[in-house]
């Protein structure tokens, strides 16, 4: 009898496996049917809100510096990402990298962009709702409203960032973000999902990027703090000085952040990652 051997990988898949890989998962999300891809980007949208909730949490009362506080605040918030990748959810950010499966000719831009608009509008209700949830549950109202006004500082602080600014931390978060998501698909274990992740991710929250969904979530969140008394008292405390939070408004949101953060991501993700593999890897398969 014939003796079957078998051979485990344990290796990274190499550079160029990892491109072929990218590419392939890319026709099968846009090849998704509409309730599975809607559904898993509302999912995306909880999971991102989750790693933001934890985020604030972590870090609104730290006595460490300023960069140690960053630093275990990226790592909280890795939380978002890691559920993304290994339980299974379509987030915006990432989709971005599915410019190379289109430049591969292996969708179409209408499928590119019904991807990009249908799971964008599923992140926004999951993160929106989770927002609601949060406000619903009390959970700002820990030690004092201390957590309440640590998050509605954030969501101040990002509608007051000038267009080009949000646009280039828009640009370099989601270029972090889309090497974590590449990274992942150098690995074959859950292990390997996760240790991926790590690094990028808590580089772009410790360095103060913007992410798009992120925002879905941080800035909403102020939104619906904004005029709580408690909340409002908290602030001052926090900060040693009455804050003016009239620049917080639903206009300020969509215009001031969340558009050129947006474009900025797509830039960093689908250009600056995507298209520059694709270039140095697929470029020639294509042909």
């Amino acid at each position: 009898m014939a003796e079957v051997q078998t051979e485990l990988k344990l290796d990274a898949y190499s550079p160029k496996e990892i491109a072929s890989r990218v590419e392939t998962v890319g026709v099968g999300k846009a090849n998704l049917n509409f309730l599975a891809k809607f559904t898993l980007a509302m999912l995306a949208g909880v999971f991102i809100a989750f790693g933001a909730i934890l985020f604030t949490l972590v870090i609104h009362d730290s006595k460490l510096s300023f960069g140690l506080t960053q630093l275990i605040g990226g790592l909280s918030f890795c939380l978002g990402l890691i559920l993304v990748v290994v339980a299974g959810a379509e987030l915006f950010t990432g989709n971005n990298l599915l410019v190379m499966a289109y430049v591969s000719k292996k969708i179409t831009l209408r499928q590119l962009s019904e991807n990009w608009t249908i799971v964008y509008i599923g992140n926004f209700i999951g993160a929106l709702s989770m927002a609601l949830w949060i406000y619903m549950s009390k959970g700002w109202a820990a030690n004092s409203n201390l957590v309440g006004a640590k998050a509605l500082l954030i969501a101040n602080a990002k509608v007051g960032l000038p267009f080009l600014v949000a646009f280039s931390r828009g640009v370099l978060c989601n270029a972090l973000v889309c090497l974590a998501v590449w990274l992942c698909m150098s690995g074959r274990s859950t292990t390997d999902k996760i240790l991926s992740i790590l690094f990028p991710i808590t580089a772009f929250v410790a360095l103060g990027l913007e992410h798009s969904v992120a925002n879905m979530y941080f800035i909403p969140m102020g939104l619906l703090l904004k005029n709580n008394p408690g909340v409002l008292e908290a602030t001052a405390i926090a900060t040693g000085k009455v804050n003016d939070f009239s620049g917080l408004t639903t206009q300020a949101f969509i215009v001031k952040n969340l558009f050129p953060v947006t474009l900025g991501n797509i830039v960093g993700g689908g250009l600056l990652v995507g298209l520059v593999y694709w270039f140095v890897y697929l470029r020639t398969k294509s042909r």
